[in-house]
């Protein structure tokens, strides 16, 4: 099919590249009617009991070979092939082995950084968003797991504006060899649990079906959207966009994000964690509730 795809802020520098509008010219799937990202909106999703907390399997253990990393001309992309850090539970009816993780992220504005998550919550974006992807583990590469109606799950992680987090000093050191599309560097690996949350705040999170966020636009990927972001700081994050779409002299790499899709027909379930209140919490506060009223 005639052109290539690329994110809305290309089109400025690459005027005949298909932007996310145009992307089902390249690949009708992006057309479907279960597309990602999507905006979740609190007052509609449905609690399920059956998430419980996911089981991070080897994501503490850092791997003995190298990552591979690369710019791709549409995200840094780290490949972790190694040690293979599995995911289960929380809902999931198989176990799941990362393949590779990648950021999207926005641009500094003017005054503040404009944001780059692709999903939102209630309408509101964070400055980037980190993708873990995984394939079954029964399953060879993702070309094999796209024949699959459960093959690719993928973890979502808000990063928002915070203090510096030094966990990522390495990895953000790193863009300065794929600066330009195309290159390819290797880097020591890090445990992947020290890129995220500490794991008591990964109970909450949102879960749907949707798609890869890319094309083809594979649909049957299944999301989980941790609520909890992961905080790095202005410098960190703006570090991102010192990389470059395409070679020298290209536009940097900015606003990496496809637009929000329809949800369609589907639902956004919820994590139980997020709603129960442990007892004896709840008993305190209807204690103290009552004795409040009965000195009114």
């Amino acid at each position: 099919v005639g052109g290539h795809w690329c994110y809305q802020s290309q089109k400025y520098e690459q005027l005949h590249c298909k932007g996310p509008r145009q992307w089902h010219l390249i690949n009708t799937t992006c057309k479907g009617n279960k597309q990602s990202p999507i905006n979740i909106v609190t007052k509609t999703v449905v609690h399920d009991k059956s998430l419980k907390p996911l089981n991070f399997e080897g994501y503490d253990v850092k791997g003995s070979s190298k990552w591979n990393i690369e710019n791709n001309g549409h995200t840094g992309k780290y490949l972790t092939l190694s040690s293979s850090p599995k995911i289960g539970g929380g809902g999931l009816e198989r176990k799941y082995k990362a393949i590779e993780f990648h950021f999207h992220w926005g641009v500094q504005g003017v005054q503040q950084y404009l944001p780059g998550s692709e999903h939102s919550i209630d309408g509101e974006k964070q400055a980037m968003e980190l993708h873990i992807v995984h394939i079954r583990e029964d399953l060879a590469d993702i070309t094999e797991a796209k024949k699959n109606a459960d093959g690719v799950a993928v973890l979502a992680f808000f990063i928002k504006v915070e203090e510096e987090n030094k966990n990522y000093a390495t990895l953000i050191k790193e863009l300065e060899n794929i600066k330009y599309k195309g290159q390819k560097a290797k880097m020591d690996p890090l445990p992947l649990s020290s890129l995220l949350p500490r794991e008591e705040d990964l109970e909450r999170y949102y879960r749907y079906v949707g798609s890869l966020t890319t094309p083809d636009c594979h649909e049957g990927v299944i999301w989980t959207v941790f609520e909890k972001p992961i905080e790095l700081n202005i410098s960190q994050i703006s570090q991102f966009s010192t990389v470059h779409f395409d070679g020298k002299n290209s536009t940097s790499m900015v606003e990496n994000f496809r637009p929000a899709q329809f949800l369609n027909e589907r639902k956004v379930y919820w994590s139980s964690a997020s709603i129960l209140l442990p007892t004896a919490k709840l008993l305190m506060l209807v204690l103290a509730l009552t004795y409040i009223l009965s000195s009114l």
